[in-house]
C-alpha cells in the first residue's frame, strides 16, 4: 500500500494504525517516489531476526571456507586505521 506524504502530514500518525490492519506494509511516496516503509513493530522484530539468521549462517560459512583470520584487538584496530 502506497500512501503520499502530504496524506500522513494532513491526518497524522494514526493513519498508520488504520492501514496497518489491512496491510503487512506502507510505503510513503515523497514527491512523487517512494521513500519511507512502515511496518509494525512486530513484523520489524520478524525481518530484524532473519536478517541476524542470515548474517550468522553467513558466518558460519565463512568459518567453514577458512575465510576468516585470527588476531589481537590492536592488530585489528591498527588494520582498521591503515585502511582509512
Amino acid at each position: 500500500m502506497i500512501i503520499n506524504a502530504n496524506e500522513v502530514k494532513t491526518k497524522g500518525v494514526s493513519i498508520f494504525a488504520n492501514l496497518l490492519e489491512k496491510f503487512d506494509e506502507l510505503i510513503i511516496n515523497v514527491r512523487g517516489k517512494n521513500q519511507y516503509v512502515v511496518l509494525d513493530i512486530e513484523r520489524y522484530k520478524e525481518l530484524r531476526a532473519n536478517e541476524l539468521d542470515l548474517a550468522y549462517l553467513k558466518s558460519l560459512q565463512d568459518i567453514e571456507k577458512g575465510n576468516f583470520k585470527v588476531q589481537s584487538a590492536q592488530e585489528h584496530i591498527d588494520e582498521l586505521r591503515n585502511e582509512l
